[in-house]
């Protein structure tokens, strides 16, 4: 399927320096990004579908690098089905798992994790809620495993891992196991702050982290009890390791942390995400909420923060989405100012504060819906040309 997209106002193409497209349209041919250009080059009748921004802007769709998954579009914890269809109406076009810890009755044997990560990879490999794109299976890090396990997992497809809920008695016995994971290949995450559910370690700290040397510190500001501001100054200035910042942790520390990332420049290693479905419960606009308090409170740019939810994810897990670059995946989202906002562009309104309205999703170069359930109404209505359009969602 051919699909155009025209008259786009203020673009960011997920890169860290915020650079908009280099024109206002942009064509997508079965999936993916074909060309970018002017919208008068464009022409109409050689798409299925054509749609009018109308001045809204275009951005990647975000990537979310901390969902609890489990099987299917449903999550035990909160007895929630359709939670990720319902989060690509919240402009979340892929999620990273972050280990299926929350199956109920999971293995903890190093057999039975393996097991479990690649029964998840492989169940979401051709599985799209909403349209989403679901990586899957990150191998619950538990003692006995060994090289030849990460060596085996990562040719089964399995290329995530997740320490902080195993049976370790200690932080360092991480070591070895993130050592051997990254070798194999696999991107490690590590539980970063106070335990979150029983059975756990009770803390992992910045000394602990950074002799563990995982690829991200998931939640740095906590999840959901927080690290001191000691420990977030070491984390930051003695690591390169990426700061996952998630809704579902201390606000306090994320703040505490922005303002060190861009004291040292180092805002390029953060990463914004949800850590849901967990306790916090199910929250479509995680990423959004938590960008608009870190643009208008914590001082990060508009273009940082989009990039920390798209570009920046895709290069510390290496993926080939997050950017609007012919080549790359068309997963995109239209946005603009919500209605009310003090704010005249999608960006001004993060700026005061305001969470931009979704006009319209694309994944894999179909348009899933032209009016998100969940994001504030926006002040402009796309219009679309063509059978294969999807309808409006419809209203709150």
């Amino acid at each position: 399927m051919s699909l155009a997209i025209r008259s786009i106002g203020l673009s960011h193409i997920g890169d860290a320096a915020g650079t908009p497209l280099a024109g206002d349209a942009i064509v997508c041919d079965n999936g993916v990004i074909t060309w970018i250009g002017q919208s008068e080059e464009v022409d109409v009748d050689a798409h299925d579908v054509v749609i009018d921004a109308q001045g809204a802007g275009v951005v990647p769709g975000l990537i979310d690098s901390h969902v609890h998954t489990t099987f299917g579009d449903y999550t035990p914890r909160q007895n929630t089905v359709g939670f990720l269809d319902s989060y690509v109406h919240g402009g979340v076009t892929r999620a990273i798992s972050a280990s299926e810890v929350h199956v109920p009755g999971r293995p903890t044997d190093p057999e039975g994790v393996k097991a479990l990560a690649v029964a998840a990879q492989r169940s979401y490999q051709h599985y799209r809620p909403g349209g989403m794109t679901v990586h899957a299976g990150s191998v619950i890090l538990e003692p006995g495993l060994t090289y030849d396990d990460f060596a085996y997992l990562r040719e089964q497809g399995v290329w995530l891992a997740k320490g902080g809920f195993g049976a370790v008695s200690s932080p360092l016995d991480y070591v070895p196991l993130v050592r051997d994971a990254r070798k194999a290949g696999i991107v490690v995450n590590v539980h970063t702050g106070g335990g979150s559910i029983p059975g756990t370690l009770e803390r992992m700290d910045a000394k602990s982290l950074l002799q563990i040397d995982p690829n991200v510190s998931f939640h740095a500001n906590g999840g959901p009890t927080a690290m001191s501001k000691e420990d977030n100054e070491r984390l930051v200035r003695e690591s390169d390791m990426a700061l996952q910042l998630v809704m579902a942790g201390n606000l306090r520390s994320s703040l505490d942390l922005c303002r060190l990332a861009r004291e040292h420049g180092q805002e390029h290693r953060i990463l914004i995400a949800s850590d849901t479905p967990t306790g916090t419960g199910v929250v479509p606009l995680a990423l959004w909420h938590l960008t608009a308090e870190l643009v208008s409170l914590g001082g990060l740019t508009w273009q940082q923060a989009i990039a920390s939810m798209t570009g920046q994810v895709a290069d510390v897990y290496g993926l080939d989405a997050g950017r609007l670059d012919v080549g790359r995946p068309a997963d995109l989202l239209i946005l603009d100012a919500p209605l009310g906002s003090l704010g005249e562009t999608w960006a001004e309104a993060l700026e005061v504060g305001d969470v931009p309205g979704v006009c319209a999703a694309i994944t894999d170069g179909v348009v899933r819906f032209t009016k998100s359930r969940n994001t504030p109404a926006a002040r402009r209505t796309v219009g679309v040309i063509g059978s294969s359009a999807a309808p409006s969602a419809g209203g709150h």
